[in-house]
């Protein structure tokens, strides 16, 4: 059985994990109204998803 061979100090493991980072989100052109959106998931400004409107979107943003 695999066992640590000793503490790991805050400083040791902070350094080790100061190469991880975070990949930017994936950004398409929505089909319909051409703003960008992310992918595979419905666009907030028209409310289309793959050619259907699934959310109908009014101009009043009170509803």
């Amino acid at each position: 059985m695999a066992v640590p061979k000793g503490k790991v100090s805050r400083a040791r493991g902070r350094k080790r994990r100061t190469h991880w980072k975070l990949s930017a989100p994936t950004l398409v052109a929505c089909t319909q109204c051409k703003s960008m959106k992310l992918a595979h998931r419905v666009c907030p400004t028209c409310g289309y998803y793959n050619g259907v409107e699934v959310v109908k979107m009014g101009d009043d943003k009170k509803a």
